[in-house]
Parts: C-alpha cells; structure tokens; sequence
C-alpha cells in the first residue's frame, strides 16, 4: 500500500466514493457524467489545503455540489438544491453539533420506517429520488392529488417525530 492511500484525505475519499457518486447521479438523473465530476471533486480536495477544515466531509460535499450545479449550468439547464432541504453535513459542525444531527438523523430514519408501505414510497422517490410529483404518479398507478396526501402525510409525522424529540 503506497503513503498517499493511508493519508486522511485519501481515506476520506474512499469513505465516501459510492456515497459521493450516487449524490451525483441524483443530481444528474444518472448522467455519466457523475462519474467525472465525483473524480474531478476528489481531485479538488486532494489538492486542497484542507488543515483548518472543520468538517472535511462536508467540504468535499460542497466541492462535488459546486461542480454539479457548474455542469448544470453549462449545459443550459436550472441547477438542483445543491445538497435537498437537509444539509447532510453543516461545515462548522463541532463535536456537539454532529451528534445532535446524527440523533436527529436516527429519528427521521425511524419515522420513515413507521410510516405505510404507499406513503414511504412515495416519500422516498421525492426526497431520496428526487423524482417529481407527476413521475411519481406515473410509477406508483395514483393520482398527482394522492401523491401530494401522501407527501403531506410524510412530511406531518416526520415533523411531529422531531418536535416530539424536541
């Protein structure tokens, strides 16, 4: 094994390759693409001066994100959110911090997990997919109208999970 595959930034990368690379295949709609912005990403912070980087992670994120959305950009089309409604990683995460957003992680995987068959897989390709209400639809043989109630339905007990927390 060579020195570069066991320094901090190597083993970052590594850590999170196929986690990066579905990232940006969602973003992209499975573009090929994804694979050159996850390697060109892993370049960036490679090469980076990442020493006082709070959260290392969350600055790759950000790296890949930034391409993505330049891509978009490129190619003519509006970008995504770069990172979805919820920051997998704040970049001035301290120790404290980290552990209150994996707690609070835990509780929107569990409350996921409890919700009907129909209203978790409607949920899921929303807001993991990211597909939209109409291709939903399309896939899972309801209306535009049931997938907004289940979506609805979703989002009331993810939130009545964490104020419950709270």
């Amino acid at each position: 094994m060579s020195s570069a595959a066991s320094t901090p930034a190597s083993r970052l990368i590594e850590a999170c390759y196929g986690e990066l690379l579905r990232f940006a295949r969602r973003k992209l709609g499975g573009e090929h693409v994804a694979d050159d912005l996850v390697q060109e990403a892993c370049l960036r912070y490679a090469n980076a001066r990442t020493q006082s980087i709070v959260s290392p992670r969350a600055f790759l994120y950000r790296i890949l994100a930034n391409l993505v959305v330049d891509h978009q950009r490129r190619r003519g089309r509006q970008a995504c959110e770069p990172l979805g409604e919820i920051e997998l990683v704040d970049g001035s995460a301290d120790a404290e911090s980290a552990l209150i957003w994996r707690e609070r992680l835990a509780i929107l995987s569990r409350a996921v997990e409890e919700l009907p068959p129909r209203c978790r897989e409607c949920f899921v390709l929303r807001r993991f997919d990211e597909l939209p209400q109409d291709e939903i639809a399309r896939r899972m043989g309801i209306s535009r109208n049931m997938v907004e109630k289940h979506l609805r339905a979703a989002a009331l007990h993810c939130a009545r999970r964490l104020r419950e927390h709270d």
